[in-house]
């Protein structure tokens, strides 16, 4: 609740969105280092680990594909906020010794779910 308000509809699909991505991605192997991270310089939907790797997951949720879906709202300046947020937050947790992947996990409406790997470098 925000301030005595239930969240709005948007929030709540994002929240089921990623609670999916969660449970799909752990099911895969992968196991949660934390959720949301928060920093001015933007946020962080979902640390993991992949073995040894720090994986970084941003979290798209798009009802339909009629304005290009999930993928297609990551863009360069997006994709600069999380390389900025993960800088920080591998600098607050001393976690420079590990290798980092930025993936992407896109839901549909039709509830596709699609891992995409290494989705962009820094």
């Amino acid at each position: 609740m925000l301030f005595g308000k239930s969240k709005p509809a948007h929030l709540l699909h994002g929240d089921a969105a990623e609670q999916r991505a969660l449970s799909y991605l752990q099911q895969q192997g992968l196991t949660l280092v934390t959720r949301n991270f928060r920093c001015k310089l933007g946020e962080l939907d979902l640390v993991m680990r992949d073995g040894a790797a720090l994986v970084i997951v941003e979290v798209r949720y798009r009802k339909s594909e009629r304005f290009g879906g999930a993928l297609a709202s990551i863009g360069r300046q997006k994709q600069a906020r999380i390389v900025a947020a993960t800088q920080h937050y591998v600098i607050i947790n001393s976690l420079s010794h590990h290798a980092i992947r930025f993936d992407v996990v896109a839901l549909s409406g039709d509830n596709r779910i699609n891992w995409i790997k290494n989705a962009f470098q820094t």
